[in-house]
Parts: C-alpha cells; sequence; structure tokens
C-alpha cells in the first residue's frame, strides 16, 4: 500500500467523540482549503457508523458550504433521522469554527435481489494498454511539476487525452479515466464506498472545463465544488480498476455541471454522481 494511500485511510478513521459526534484531521499538507473529496468521505464515514452494518449506502446528497480549514479538525455531527425495516436515513453536518462547512445527507439499504439492467459501459482500453500519469503528462511536465510530485492515493490513468492536451484539439466535453486506489483495501464496504466518494470529486468537474480550451493550471479559473450527489447501485472495490465516465452537459453562470458513471472492468455500473461546482474567471 503506497503511504498516500495509507494516509487517506488513515484520515477516514475517525475518530468518535461523543455519540454520534465524530472528529477528522486534514492531511498536513500546502492548501488553500480542504479537499472536497475528502470532506464527502469523511461525512459518510462518520453517517455510516451510526447505520447496522448489514445496510449499504444507496445514495448520498451533499453541499459544500464554506471551505474547509486545512490546519483545524473537522466536527462531524449526525443527525439519525429513521431507521425502517430496510432503509436508513441520516444527516451528517461538518463543522469548524463553529460554522458549517458541508452538509451530506445519506440513505442506506439492507440489500435485497430486484430487476436489474444498465446502459452499457464505453468501449475503451485496458488500463494496461494505457501510459501511467507521468507518461501521458510527460510533456507538460514543467507546468504540472508541482501536482505530479504530489503523492496521489489512486493510480489516475487517462483514457481520452487529458485535458492539457485538449485546449488545441477536440474539445468535446466528455472524459473517461481509469482509477484504482494504490494498495489493498481491507474488506470493509463502507469503506470502499468512502473512497469511490472520495475518488469521485477528483476530476468530475475538470471535465466541464474541457470545452473552453481551459485547465485549472492556466490560472485563470477559480473553481469549487457546490453539491454532490451519488447513488451506489452496485458493490464494487476501490482498489480494483474502474472506469470513471464523465461528461459536462451545461455550463453557465459561473457554474458548471458535470456527469459521471463509475464501472468496474466487468462492465458493471457501480454508480452515477452528478455534481455542480462554481467556475470562475480569475479578475
Amino acid at each position: 500500500m503506497s503511504e498516500a494511500l495509507e494516509a487517506v485511510l488513515d484520515l477516514l478513521d475517525l475518530e468518535p467523540i461523543e455519540v454520534n459526534i465524530f472528529r477528522g484531521q486534514s492531511p498536513k499538507e500546502d492548501r488553500q482549503r480542504v479537499f472536497g473529496g475528502q470532506v464527502a468521505a469523511q461525512a459518510l464515514v462518520a453517517a455510516g457508523r451510526t447505520v447496522e452494518r448489514d445496510r449499504r449506502v444507496h445514495s448520498l446528497h451533499a453541499y459544500f458550504i464554506r471551505p474547509g480549514d486545512p490546519n483545524t479538525p473537522i466536527l462531524y455531527e449526525v443527525e439519525r433521522i429513521r431507521d425502517g425495516g430496510s432503509f436508513s436515513t441520516r444527516r451528517a453536518i461538518a463543522i469548524q469554527h463553529g460554522r458549517a462547512i458541508f452538509a451530506l445527507s445519506a440513505s442506506f439499504q439492507v440489500p435485497e435481489e430486484g430487476l436489474e439492467h444498465q446502459l452499457s459501459m464505453p468501449e475503451v482500453p485496458d488500463p494496461s494498454a494505457v501510459g501511467t500519469l507521468e507518461q501521458q503528462l510527460e510533456p507538460w511536465s514543467s507546468q504540472v511539476r508541482e501536482w505530479l510530485d504530489r503523492p496521489r492515493p489512486f493510480d489516475i490513468r487517462f483514457v481520452t487525452l487529458p485535458p492539457l492536451a485538449r485546449a488545441e484539439g477536440s474539445r468535446e466535453p466528455v472524459q473517461r479515466i481509469w482509477l484504482r486506489a494504490d494498495g489493498n483495501v481491507p474488506d470493509d464496504p463502507l469503506l470502499h464506498a468512502c473512497l469511490f466518494a472520495y475518488a469521485s470529486d477528483m476530476t468530475l468537474l475538470d471535465t466541464a472545463l474541457i470545452p473552453h480550451g481551459l485547465t485549472w493550471f492556466d490560472g485563470t479559473i477559480f473553481g469549487a465544488s457546490l453539491d454532490h450527489a451519488m447513488w451506489f447501485h452496485r458493490e464494487g472495490r476501490a482498489d480494483q480498476w474502474f472506469l470513471y465516465d464523465t461528461v459536462s452537459p451545461t455550463s453557465q453562470q459561473g457554474r458548471g455541471l458535470a456527469e459521471g458513471a463509475m464501472y468496474d472492468q466487468a462492465g458493471r455500473r457501480l454508480l452515477t454522481v452528478i455534481q455542480e461546482g462554481l467556475i470562475r474567471r480569475v479578475r
């Protein structure tokens, strides 16, 4: 297991403070704000720890309210909305400096049999046939060296051209990426769900910049997640390759919308993700 993945797993091991109250930490990195995927994953951990272990998360809906302070612990307060015969509903609020920075509602279900269908996974090359992130970004390494040198908990491999390579080429707002956690993860369904939540915020909003020939490295754009929704269709493992197929159907009024689907290598659709994010020109 890579040190970066081990560090993320440590971040997801929240400290219980009181009944329904947990404390989470942030990595000691030089960041202006806490990574949104971290807060979403930690909030899901907090909510999941108040639910019977035979119930699996099937959906979450969240709002990013304020930027998180990476130098201050985050308190997660969980409200037990309902426990029914098949479903449990929870609300988790992330708090720093006495104010809410993030709000999550999640629903958990006892697994059951039912009708099944899905749209097919796009035809893409196998991860082994796709170059590593370092190989793919080598022509732009001087522009992204600081980012490339950061430890990454996930192995990321672009199937479509990286956004940096698309400023002068195709600007279709579609992006496909293979990802997997960089090491073996314990057999805990909640932990894998939280890692999927963590990864879902890593590249999704990037898709909304592609039609405009822009990337976050330009220094001309400010972005932040506004809201985030996920539906967990089938159980999967975050430490095995999964395809993140994303599209941005629209962008307007300083906001971009992006939709994503995650598939395992067998072509099973594991998750659906939708996010709206703030995208502003830097003045």
